[in-house]
């Protein structure tokens, strides 16, 4: 009996160890980088940039934005897109036909419908897109989050 108990006894500190180890260094992990390169995030921008959220259609405030100038991804700054390659949609979300060379990663959505695209610096949702509704001779259709990006206005 007792050698029963003391196997039953380090099994559960086996197990406890062993999961706090785990939670812990990821947790480090995630703050350290965070922290070192990225930009403090609002609730409402973690639930989409993070969690891979989506903002009410309708509601971005970048979604009207007409100014030239270049959109940066909200949590590392990186360059994503340009002025000139926004377009009007009439889908809910900013809209862009290209983007900067090098500046996002597309990738299969888990839903198997839809490509994804995220920042290709730091890995920030930046929503979604769409080939081939022919609203723009590139046949193309970026739809982005505007609490996915910060606008950068050229200098006048």
């Amino acid at each position: 009996m007792k050698s029963y108990i003391q196997l039953i006894f380090w099994t559960c500190i086996a197990f406890t160890a062993c999961g706090q180890q785990k939670e812990s260094n990821t947790s480090a992990r995630k703050k350290t980088k965070a922290n070192m390169e990225w930009n403090k995030l609002t609730p409402e921008e973690e639930r989409v940039i993070v969690n891979k959220g989506t903002e009410y259609p309708g509601t971005g405030k970048l979604l009207n934005n007409k100014e030239k100038g270049t959109y940066v991804c909200r949590r590392c700054n990186a360059p994503l897109y340009r002025s000139e390659t926004k377009f009007d949609s009439h889908c809910g979300w900013p809209s862009f036909d290209d983007e900067i060379k090098g500046a996002v990663k597309r990738l299969p959505d888990p839903d198997g419908q839809r490509t994804e695209i995220e920042c290709a610096k730091c890995g920030a949702h930046l929503g979604h897109v769409f080939i081939g509704e022919r609203f723009t001779d590139k046949n193309t259709r970026h739809c982005v989050n505007s609490v996915s990006m910060a606008f950068v206005p050229d200098k006048k």
